[in-house]
């Protein structure tokens, strides 16, 4: 099994994951969170390249889903309300008069527990949903599994299947610096990104998207040649004026989890990271609010405003209200199944 200890006073634990490499990767069941990832550097040495808390009480009270899984429905739901076969579900509103992250009581604030039949590489954490939680119908069970792979890749797989019809709409909320968790703006508007992704949802000024796919060509919000985050994260731009820099949907060009949909570089050129996943659509968000946490991060440090970027694979937000987007309903018995793999090099030259 992987390495087990107490989390603080606290019951509940850190799981450590480790390959030949010298890769590391902490995880709890408080939010089938991921706490840490230390990745192995050229020169010697590691660093760790997420944003996490230092306590239980961090991840029960966080704003800011450092690391943790998101869920029954990820993202933003318009009116915090839609319909299931004319069947009306209403959701906590938890962002003025919509829905973020299925609202105040979303899984990323519980404990899950931790699926001991799997062992070496991987831990298991498994939740139960009863019908109506959330507003959401249908007795669920939701399982994530992460593993550590020896090239260096966190492989993070998710299940749900519920008794009723119901929605479902996974996705880890890993904040990702790769010049370090506590290298702050600096360290990550240097980062240089690529993105597989000719199309975004634009958004209302609540955040909801218009229901339209429009092309990023020509805009700002465009990095399928690639550039450093922030080259145009204030332009003059209306998408990026709403959000206070970029916090959207896009759709993936060809979601693969043998073609990576995202390669990001530090700054310094030192440490790279490559994102593939199955599912149709993934929300970068460039961490415009972070520093309104009054829980600091690791080791003391409070992050700071853009200090890290997520890219948080799913489904498109308000899908359940869109009748173009790829739709999120599921039948009875029937399984939801998506997958994301982040993997990490240090052979930046042969980019």
């Amino acid at each position: 099994m992987p390495d087990r200890r107490f989390f603080g006073d606290s019951k509940a634990s850190l799981y450590t994951l480790r390959n030949a490499a010298g890769m590391e990767v902490t995880l709890t069941e408080m939010g089938a969170a991921v706490v840490s990832m230390n990745v192995p550097l050229a020169g010697g040495g590691a660093r760790d390249v997420v944003l996490g808390y230092d306590s239980v009480d961090g991840y029960k009270n966080c704003g800011s889903y450092f690391g943790v899984t998101i869920g029954r429905i990820a993202n933003r739901i318009g009116g915090a309300s839609f319909a299931i076969g004319g069947d009306a579900v209403n959701m906590d509103k938890n962002e003025g008069g919509n829905s973020l992250h299925s609202g105040r009581f979303s899984y990323a604030n519980r404990m899950w527990e931790v699926d001991g039949a799997i062992g070496g590489s991987s831990v298991a954490f498994r939740l139960y949903s009863p019908d109506g939680d959330q507003g959401m119908p249908g007795n669920a069970e939701i399982s994530v599994r992460y593993t550590l792979t020896e090239d260096n890749g966190l492989e993070i797989r998710y299940r749900a299947v519920a008794d009723k019809p119901t929605v479902f709409n996974l996705t880890n909320h890993s904040y990702f610096n790769l010049a370090g968790h506590d290298a702050g703006a600096g360290g990550s508007l240097a980062q240089f990104l690529k993105m597989g992704c000719s199309a975004f949802t634009p958004v209302d000024r609540e955040f909801i998207p218009t229901g339209e796919i429009c092309q990023v060509a020509g805009t700002p919000m465009d990095f399928t040649g690639g550039k450093q985050i922030g080259e145009e994260i204030d332009a003059g731009f209306e998408q990026l004026r709403i959000a206070g820099g970029y916090d959207h949907n896009y759709v993936i060009d060809e979601p693969s989890l043998d073609k990576p949909f995202a390669v990001m570089v530090s700054g310094a050129r030192d440490l790279g990271m490559k994102a593939y996943t199955d599912m149709p659509g993934v929300q970068f968000y460039s961490g415009n609010n972070l520093g309104n946490d009054p829980y600091c991060g690791k080791h003391g440090k409070m992050y700071e405003r853009r200090g890290a970027v997520c890219l948080e694979t799913q489904f498109f937000p308000d899908t359940p209200n869109k009748s173009g987007f790829p739709p999120c309903f599921f039948a009875p018995g029937e399984a939801f199944s998506a997958a994301t793999v982040y993997k990490f090099f240090t052979d930046i030259a042969a980019l």
